[in-house]
């Protein structure tokens, strides 16, 4: 199955807690979910009367679409969770300063699921400390490589 991820979030973020949530979607949107056709990139999550919102997610319509409704690919698309979860997130959300991210899209038992994260900002220099990392973790993984005979290459 496909699945649509949100490559920006971890970049940007912290991610300090997973959740699980279903979106109310319509039938073309379902279609370009499963053909790979959707972009979370720029999507945020915004909590309004305590329900969650999913706002900026783009869906390309899919070839087979129904011609008799209007297509909007921008439209704020409705989370469903739990209310003690929403009402769990919320208070994080307000108190702590955390912020609500998409994650990425995916199919659960044939049901379009939404994984979002509360998470925080980070700031430039922790951007630059996390590819230092991950370059230095690249550069152990080229040295400790060993040829089929177990002999290492450098």
């Amino acid at each position: 199955m496909a699945q649509i991820v949100n490559k920006r979030a971890r970049f940007d973020y912290t991610i300090e807690d997973k959740f699980e949530a279903g979106l109310v979607l319509r039938g073309w949107e379902v279609k370009s979910v499963r053909a790979g056709r959707a972009q979370i990139n720029l999507a945020h999550i915004y909590i309004r009367d305590g329900e969650l919102f999913l706002c900026n997610a783009h869906m390309n319509p899919a070839d087979q679409v129904c011609t008799h409704e209007t297509l909007e690919t921008n439209r704020t698309r409705k989370l469903l969770m739990h209310r003690r979860e929403i009402m769990k997130l919320i208070g994080r959300v307000e108190r702590s300063g955390y912020t609500l991210v998409p994650l990425d899209l995916h199919f659960t038992r044939g049901r379009v699921k939404c994984t979002l994260a509360l998470a925080r900002g980070k700031r430039e220099f922790e951007k630059r400390a996390d590819e230092s990392k991950k370059a230095w973790k690249r550069e152990q993984e080229r040295i400790m490589k060993k040829d089929a005979r177990g002999r290492h290459i450098l």
